[in-house]
């Protein structure tokens, strides 16, 4: 006999993070019978698929004393949620993600075509253990042989919000729930695979996007979740029309050579991946949509995963290309984090108004020299000076008129904690990148207001933005 797992999450893989990690162990002889009953959890994380006899994926080692009912109760979010985070930069994994075919460092909104998603998912399993004491007063020892192995969860850097409906049973043998005590939120409309329904991309945001063709911007997916690969996206490009143009038809492949993988590996990096979607992205992966946008036919392209058979595995999205307003607006393209830990974009195309905000810090300088020989007035001193100066740039931005279901996916970005300005393709080389296209922002926007077609009719949004860093001036 050993420890029982009486309730655990119910679902393997993907697990969020940001959602409470219940296991409920027991042993009701030995909480009976015996003393200074505590349960032991060893917690272990990795990247590699773990192996609960090598202390090497172990982050951390907890217990607790059964409770009225014999049962030990421990949740594991605030430690997994340490043990993810976003991807910030394109990754090494394989031959690593490329920027305009450069392995220089760069943000991750620029790959040419594929990278894994390093460190936003990681593998996560428990052993159990129990420790007691025969009498009273004797000492502890931890039991051995009683000890119980979790199954192994695919945990990534995503969160749960209190109205994700959660799904409350077992999983028997088949996959199917029944009856039982385990919850868990049921991530299945995002595995990309066609044997029920095409799954989507790791996003809330609608299906039809819009975008430049001078913007950044990637898709993240799931991955060999359960063992379903995706082999490449596939692309096809339209004009004004709805004609597709000729060569505007292609894929790029998830490949090792290209930052990706398209086999399965023991390192959990490949179970999701970003894909370099949007236009200013493929015009280094791909000579042909260069073409096609330098030849001005280009309306708009859709983007569709698809496995080594050519078989789509995801929803169709559509990305629509803006054109330049008429009245000369400057577009301001945002990227931010979104539920799944992953980066979500939108391009604000209409008015936006800029403003710097400046607090000074004076002092009154005296207005001629005190230390020499004899007292010398100079025009230049004297009277209230700066000594410090610091600056920052407000930004006021609005959309054109939008869906409701944009609308409501304009939420994530009021409470993003992540937001950056994501600024636009140029013809620079990849070692002038730095400090160029990512620029942190903070939203300022307090009161949002979500908007209906019954109660607005056209809906248009403005959000104010804040640039994080100070405008640096001399020293005094």
């Amino acid at each position: 006999m050993s420890i029982t797992i009486q309730q655990q999450p119910l679902y393997e893989a993907p697990v969020p993070v940001g959602q409470q990690l219940m296991f409920a162990v027991s042993y009701p002889l030995i909480v009976a019978t015996k003393f200074k009953v505590k349960f032991i959890a060893e917690v272990h994380i990795s990247r590699q698929a773990i192996n609960l006899s090598n202390a090497d994926s172990v982050v951390g080692t907890f217990k607790t004393t059964p409770n009225n009912q014999g049962v030990g109760i421990f949740d594991f979010r605030s430690i997994v949620e340490t043990q993810v985070k976003p991807r910030y930069e394109g990754t090494i994994f394989g031959n690593g993600s490329k920027y305009k075919n450069s392995d220089k460092t760069h943000p991750i909104h620029l790959i040419d075509k594929s990278a894994v998603a390093t460190d936003v998912i990681k593998f996560f399993a428990v052993q159990f253990r129990i420790e007691y004491s025969d009498t009273a007063g004797g000492a502890v020892s931890v039991a051995t042989g009683l000890g119980e192995n979790s199954e192994q969860y695919t945990i990534f850097n995503g969160v749960l919000q209190y109205d994700n409906v959660l799904t409350l049973g077992k999983l028997n043998a088949a996959g199917a729930v029944v009856s039982g005590d385990n919850y868990g939120y049921d991530m299945s409309n995002f595995i990309l695979d066609d044997t029920s329904s095409l799954g989507k991309f790791l996003s809330n945001a609608p299906t039809t996007q819009y975008a430049t063709t001078t913007d950044y911007g990637t898709l993240a997916f799931f991955n060999f979740l359960p063992d379903r690969q995706v082999y490449k996206l596939r692309y096809k490009c339209y004009d004004s029309a709805g004609a597709l143009i000729t060569d505007g038809n292609f894929s790029i492949l998830t490949s090792w050579t290209l930052g990706g993988s398209t086999n399965i590996s023991s390192l959990v990096d490949t179970r999701l991946m970003f894909g370099g979607s949007f236009p200013a992205n493929l015009r280094s992966a791909s000579s042909d949509f260069e073409t096609i946008v330098s030849s001005g036919n280009l309306a708009y392209y859709t983007v569709q995963a698809e496995d080594g058979s050519d078989v789509a595995v995801s929803e169709l999205y559509t990305i629509n290309i803006l054109c330049p307003n008429l009245k000369g607006y400057e577009p301001i393209r945002l990227t931010w984090l979104n539920q799944w830990g992953v980066w979500d974009y939108y391009t604000f195309n209409m008015k936006s108004t800029r403003s710097i905000t400046t607090n000074r810090t004076s002092y009154t300088q005296q207005s001629g020299t005190w230390n020499e020989s004899t007292f010398k007035i100079a025009g230049y001193k004297g009277g209230k000076k700066n000594f410090r100066v610091n600056s920052k740039e407000k930004i006021t931005i609005n959309t054109d008129f939008v869906t409701e279901a944009e609308g409501v996916w304009f939420k994530e970005l009021i409470n993003s904690t992540e937001v950056y300005i994501l600024n636009g393709y140029s013809t620079d080389v990849a070692n002038t990148i730095t400090n160029k296209y990512v620029e942190p922002v903070t939203v300022t926007t307090s009161n949002y207001i979500t908007k209906t077609i019954a109660n607005d009719k056209l809906m248009q949004y403005t959000i104010a933005i804040e640039k994080s860093r100070m405008e640096r001036t001399q020293t005094v």
